[in-house]
């Protein structure tokens, strides 16, 4: 990340929408961080949004924070502290893993990129300076040393289905995975417009994500080089029908995207005051066989039981009835309360047993409306209908909509 993001003036000139980017209060032990400014879109986000499913999509992403470790301990003392097993984890590889506190929260969901020379952790900006002093206080006698360089590198990502083609036409090689061909926890080294960047596979659309990392002073220089296929047709779509094989996209797009492929994000879904067990991501991030880490009493006594006083779940609303257009169908806001459904015959008020995190309408499934919310253990079995205030704009008074507990957070997936 770097404030503003080097991208802004390109994206002034392409009259992007900005929107503020982080939680409504920066997370304790952040420290004094600049805002963040993310560019929502520059064009329909349906039209963004296709070329996610459809094609490639270019997404700027200031709002991702970078630590790097290195010395010779790093993967050893890392693996001490995380929730993920690492100790067989070879260079080119990439897994995810929680950083907890002694309590057992969450302080940053990680994902650690093993190079030769060091180990790059991909985090939410407003959980780096938190981490990085949090985790250099556990370092004794290791050869380790923790660098927060969210001002000196960068992120950005390609979504869809041709985004290896698409980065492969203008990567050199270096090590690593073949860009062509980069598997879901894979790293590549390449190098673009004479750039060194780091691609890992994480398909948090849906769709082949690769997430790249490069040097502050590279973002420009690679970001429009990249953009040159989005003035060259996609195979097959010429004539009076072309598609571009890569359009730069905005959060609205991305966000649609994910939120439809089940990835919930720390602090928009989960935050600091989360347990492992409360993610709705805790096999994905946690290793039950693994040695001691911060935490790990808390997350394996839970696990255990089986019973979190709450959890991420999936929310489907009913089919909008028809016609319905996607500005038309009321949305689950941020913040929204859950409540039960039916609400109690005497009147009274109803005690809501959730909150929802985000929500969005999925193209999809034909424009339904889904959320991820948290909700109190007891009501997360699927199949459990609930009612949540929807707005279908901003000035509108809220109506309760129905909608249902999903077995999983994914609502839609590739076939």
């Amino acid at each position: 990340m770097t404030a503003p993001t080097p991208l802004h003036q390109l994206f002034d000139h392409a009259e992007a929408r900005w929107e503020r980017y982080g939680p409504p209060q920066a997370a304790p032990g952040a420290g004094q961080l600049p805002q963040v400014d993310v560019a929502a879109l520059f064009d329909f986000v349906d039209i963004e949004y296709a070329a996610i499913r459809k094609a490639s999509a270019l997404l700027d992403q200031p709002h991702r924070g970078t630590l790097v470790f290195t010395g010779a301990d790093r993967l050893v003392f890392l693996n001490r502290m995380v929730t993920q097993e690492l100790k067989d984890a070879k260079p080119h590889q990439a897994r995810r893993a929680f950083w907890l506190n002694r309590k057992g929260r969450i302080d940053a969901d990680l994902r650690l990129i093993i190079l030769e020379d060091r180990i790059i952790a991909d985090l939410d900006l407003f959980a780096a300076a938190r981490a990085k002093q949090t985790l250099d206080a556990y370092i004794i006698a290791d050869d380790v040393a923790i660098e927060n360089a969210s001002q000196t590198l960068h992120r950005m990502a390609l979504h869809g289905p041709t985004a290896c083609a698409v980065l492969a036409s203008f990567a050199t090689p270096v090590a690593g995975a073949a860009p062509a061909d980069i598997q879901p926890g894979q790293v590549a080294e390449i190098e673009i417009a004479g750039h060194r960047v780091v691609v890992d596979r994480w398909d948090s659309t849906g769709e082949i994500g690769l997430e790249l990392t490069l040097a502050a002073q590279a973002v420009v220089p690679v970001y429009q080089t990249l953009l040159q296929a989005a003035h060259e047709n996609a195979e097959g779509h010429t004539g009076p029908n072309p598609r571009p094989r890569l359009r730069p996209i905005g959060w609205h797009a991305y966000n649609v995207a994910r939120i439809e492929a089940g990835t919930p994000l720390y602090m928009l879904d989960f935050g600091p005051d989360a347990l492992p067990g409360e993610s709705g991501v805790l096999h994905d991030r946690v290793s039950f066989k693994k040695g001691c880490y911060l935490g790990q009493e808390i997350v394996a006594r839970m696990h255990a039981l089986g019973q979190p006083k709450q959890t991420v779940v999936g929310l489907k609303f009913d089919a909008p009835g028809q016609p319905a257009t996607a500005e038309s169908v009321p949305l689950a806001p941020g913040g929204a309360p859950v409540f039960l459904d039916p609400l109690p015959a005497s009147g009274e008020q109803p005690a809501p047993v959730g909150t929802v995190a985000s929500g969005t309408s999925s193209p999809m499934l034909g424009g339904t409306p889904i959320a991820f919310a948290m909700l109190k253990q007891k009501h997360t079995a699927a199949g459990t209908r609930v009612l949540v205030p929807c707005l279908e704009h901003p000035e509108a008074e809220p109506v309760l909509r129905p909608a249902t507990v999903q077995p999983s957070l994914v609502f839609w997936k590739r076939s």
